[in-house]
């Protein structure tokens, strides 16, 4: 078919030596014509530029975000219309949003762990210090027992040993004279009869 058309243009080319020709393909049954994507410097596909949101349709993301975290597919198609946004976009935000916001979440539950756990260990430190310091103490609070115990009972051998020895009253103490053992009175103290016989008996 394709040979008998261009044997045809040919006859009629030199027929018509001054007229332009230009080949028409007829459209193939069944495929419709598909618009073709633009193409970039390097041959790529250009894909469509991702439109910047607006200041107050951000404000209204995120007053929506507030108040609940994830959509429901009507309610998402809602705020789309309302904000004259294509629904893709409004749940690919609200993704990307609900990830900041568990990130955020994360990174203040460890910031407040990490200051419980470095209040904890400073505690402890204190703590520790406490317990030298009064494990010190206790240990001197043992050694001043242990040295008044030992006071003690040096002061109860001495008291024992003068009660089984009692010493004699320097007023009636005995001297020794060639004739004989005799007791020394004193000259100031006065004794009676009675207690002359005592004396002697």
């Amino acid at each position: 078919m394709n040979n008998r058309l261009e044997g045809q243009m040919m006859l009629f080319s030199h027929q018509y030596p001054g007229a332009l020709f230009t080949e028409v393909t007829p459209p193939q049954q069944g495929k419709e014509a598909k618009p073709r994507r633009k193409r970039n410097k390097n041959g790529a596909a250009a894909t469509p530029k991702k439109r910047k949101l607006t200041a107050e349709q951000v404000s209204l993301l995120e007053k929506n975000f507030c108040s609940e975290q994830k959509l429901e597919s009507e309610r998402k198609d809602q705020i789309a219309f309302e904000l004259g946004m294509d629904p893709r976009q409004v749940a690919v935000w609200f993704q990307n949003r609900r990830f900041r916001w568990k990130t955020k979440k994360l990174e203040e539950e460890y910031s407040n762990l990490k200051n419980v756990h470095e209040t904890t260990m400073l505690q402890k430190c204190h703590l520790e210090t406490r317990v030298l310091k009064l494990e010190e103490q206790l240990l001197e609070a043992k050694k001043e027992i242990q040295q008044l115990q030992e006071r003690d009972e040096r002061a109860s051998s001495k008291h024992l040993l003068e009660a089984v020895n009692p010493p004699f009253p320097e007023e009636f103490r005995v001297e020794e004279y060639d004739y004989g053992d005799v007791f020394y009175i004193p000259e100031t103290h006065y004794i009676n009869g009675m207690e002359w016989i005592n004396l002697y008996m």
